[in-house]
């Protein structure tokens, strides 16, 4: 039987910030392991039975951090195709691209397999079975979902009420008295957000349920732009067409009008991983069950957990706690209130903050910047560049910059030259000169830059040729 894997990769992980930010979100965390959510879930669908595609539905942005993500992991190749989304429209959307391309593609009878990219799953083993299960039932013509056997009462999830491995009705999340009778009953599973279907079933239900949802998706795809490479296919949806999509989920389009929705139940050690409370359960405790990630100094302290990036945080006669430190932002909270961290986030950006976007290390395709300093008209970064990789040719009406090599080569176009820098070596570029930075060499280019004019935003640039097609 063949099975699709479809990674469904948005949002921005509101209630993992200061860490998760809108260009670099949730499946991108590094967790306590030295993996991301979205590395282990592609591994995990590439590890399943006959498994040679896998669709990835994310944000154009995102393309490349993804793609490096996938390569991290070590597993071994498959055809790889991304949608990719100018604007997020929800679960629906997303899902209803990914069975528009399996039936343009010829695929309509293949059973997708949509997962979440930010979730966690320990038991694979069972995780396949599940899947296996589902995907039997998937070829019969129902759709599937998978529901998670509750260890606890948990106000933070949705719920699924199952009658053997049929779909009585989906609930909200409920208040902790309610959660409490949903697990005594033993009726009711969390809702996963997985989900199993032959496209031409999930193609049916949407023209049913979510006909414009399922004609933007359609004319979207089909208006956008493919390109296919030797490594990957990428289809840049049409932004115009696809955005009149109605953001709602899967669960509320379709789902939930189903009369014979199907629902596999399964122990798989799953989690969304959908606070700071949650990471820290992946840590071990010491003996007053504190968990730290990084340099820390505890005093008359329990039940806390830290994460520092690089510098010591020091706990003195306090519990409960909360403490996310990153360079640029720092989060404190009870752990009861880990749920209202997503507040904060949402106020950031309203306020259109940067804390909210960007991280002050960015990633781009061509590598990394990180910004170690900025005042009124001047801002410093470091800049890492991979090697072969060649940032676009580029102009700034508002700044000038200066280039210094730390290590490396440089190959720099910089007005009508074309020059080579090493360690030590540097270049000036004045205002609205055209520029190029690339790395010619097969060890990485570090770079600091030194900005300065009136105005120092990332907006202000002008692209008239680039390899990844930002231009």
């Amino acid at each position: 039987m063949s099975i699709i894997p479809v990674i469904v990769s948005g949002g921005a992980g509101s209630r993992l910030w200061p860490l998760s930010r809108e260009a670099h979100p949730k499946p991108f965390i590094v967790l306590p392991d030295g993996d991301t959510l979205i590395g282990k879930t592609y591994a995990r669908a590439r590890a399943l039975a006959g498994v040679e595609n896998i669709i990835t539905v994310t944000n154009r942005e995102l393309l490349f951090l993804t793609a490096d993500a996938y390569a991290a992991t070590g597993a071994m190749p498959v055809s790889n195709t991304f949608l990719l989304e100018s604007v997020g429209r929800d679960t629906a959307a997303a899902v209803a691209l990914a069975v528009v391309h399996a039936v343009e593609s010829g695929n309509a009878d293949a059973v997708l397999l949509a997962m979440p990219a930010d979730h966690l799953v320990l038991d694979e083993e069972a995780f396949g079975r599940a899947v296996q299960r589902a995907a039997s039932l998937a070829a019969t013509g129902r759709i599937v979902t998978f529901g998670i056997v509750p260890e606890r009462a948990e106000t933070g999830f949705g719920y699924i009420e199952v009658d053997g491995e049929s779909v009585r009705r989906f609930v909200e999340k409920p208040d902790a008295e309610t959660a409490a009778s949903y697990v005594e009953s033993g009726r009711f599973l969390w809702n996963s957000g997985m989900f199993c279907f032959a496209a031409h079933t999930m193609l049916e239900a949407m023209e049913a349920h979510c006909p414009d949802i399922l004609a933007s998706a359609r004319e979207g795809y089909r208006r956008g732009r493919r390109n296919d490479s030797h490594d990957r296919i990428t289809v840049e949806v049409d932004p115009a067409t696809f955005g009149t999509a109605p953001a709602i989920s899967i669960d509320y389009a379709v789902m939930e009008k189903l009369e014979d929705a199907a629902c596999v139940p399964t122990a798989c050690g799953w989690s969304d991983v959908g606070s700071w409370a949650a990471i820290a359960e992946l840590v071990e405790p010491d003996a007053e069950g504190n968990r730290v990630i990084g340099e820390t100094l505890l005093e008359a302290t329990s039940d806390s957990f830290v994460y520092s990036e690089d510098r010591l945080v020091g706990l003195v006669g306090v519990s409960d706690l909360l403490i996310i430190d990153t360079p640029d932002a720092l989060l404190v909270a009870h752990k009861q209130n880990a749920q209202k961290v997503k507040a904060v986030f949402n106020r950031l950006r309203d306020q259109n903050h940067e804390a909210a976007k960007l991280h002050r290390t960015a990633h781009r395709p061509w590598g990394t910047y990180t910004v170690l300093e900025e005042g009124p008209r001047f801002k410093i970064k470091r800049i890492e560049v991979k090697p072969g990789a060649r940032l676009s040719l580029q102009a700034h009406h508002h700044r000038s910059e200066h280039w210094v090599v730390v290590s490396g080569t440089a190959k720099v176009v910089n007005g009508d030259k074309e020059i080579m820098l090493t360690t030590n070596q540097s270049t000036y570029i004045p205002c609205g000169h055209k520029h190029r930075l690339e790395n010619p060499g097969v060890m990485k280019l570090v770079m600091i830059e030194v900005q300065s004019g009136d105005y120092l935003g990332e907006d202000d640039i002008i692209r008239f040729d680039d390899v990844y097609g930002r231009s």
